[in-house]
């Protein structure tokens, strides 16, 4: 009776600390139909009180949505792909290969996690700059394209995968390039979904580093065009709500094509043996 009673308060709690964590996005969806003097109102309801889909048509008034939200997906895209095989690959080399300084260059790896990201905005800047990378998708990609935190939960993940099966493969005749692109990737699936799915979210939602690098307005990303609904003297934010309303579809469908992949790779990141 005391574990039942104890289930029961476990999932009401859990069911209201849902809820409020819901709630914000619900209610900046049901904003997205209504008019701005309803938003802008003193007396709010959670529901549109006048329909409306006038936002999701005027918000192309204010920039060019469907370009901005091209030019994220490509380097959203882009960058995930990259730090997905560069974090497997790199993981792959430091759980399975045994050489001098392995220790000390995997030290090197977690120290990356540890330093704050906003340390290395103008080394980053300057560095950029030297190599005339600046308004150029190049300066958003390749500083991206490694992960201390893809590599170490990689390196986690593939530790988990009996050395048996390599040395099998390479008994085989199997060459490293074999082993790791058929073997390893394949194995590694729920690791690499959950690399996916971090990644994808941070470089998406992105908003500091493509403000800096990116000039040209045709070429910036979608996280620094929602900026543009911010008028000089007042906002629309019926046509805000809708934008960012349709720039969270991707992370969603992201999250629930992998959920299931997600779940096992960071129980299995976690747990060695």
């Amino acid at each position: 009776m005391r574990k039942k009673v104890s289930s029961i308060v476990l999932n009401v709690f859990l069911l209201l600390l849902g809820i409020v964590t819901v709630y914000p996005f619900i209610w900046m969806l049901c904003s997205s139909f209504k008019q701005n003097k309803e938003i802008m109102a003193l007396q709010q309801h959670l529901l549109p009180q006048e329909f409306t889909i006038d936002n999701y048509i005027s918000m192309n008034s204010h920039f060019n949505f469907m370009r901005f939200f091209g030019n994220s997906l490509f380097i959203t895209i882009v960058v995930t792909l990259l730090v997905v095989y560069t974090s497997t690959i790199c993981g792959f080399v430091l759980s399975k290969y045994k050489f001098k300084g392995r220790n000390i260059l995997f030290g090197f790896v977690l120290a990356t996690m540890m330093i704050p990201w906003c340390v290395t905005i103008i080394p980053k800047y300057t560095i950029i700059q030297k190599f005339g990378w600046m308004d150029s998708y190049k300066a958003l990609i390749i500083p991206a394209m490694f992960s201390g935190f893809g590599i170490f939960m990689m390196k986690q993940h593939i530790e988990t995968i009996p050395d048996e099966i390599i040395e099998a493969a390479r008994m085989d005749g199997a060459n490293e390039f074999y082993i790791f692109h058929r073997i390893i990737f394949l194995m590694a699936k729920n690791g690499i979904s959950s690399i996916a799915i971090f990644q994808f979210l941070w470089t998406w939602e992105d908003y500091l580093w493509p403000y800096l690098v990116i000039n040209t307005k045709e070429k910036q990303l979608l996280a620094v065009g929602l900026k543009m609904f911010n008028g000089q003297y007042s906002t629309d934010y019926g046509a805000l709500f809708a934008a960012t309303a349709i720039s969270i579809i991707p992370v969603l469908l992201i999250y629930l094509f992998f959920q299931k992949q997600f779940i096992a790779g960071i129980a299995a990141s976690a747990v060695k043996g």
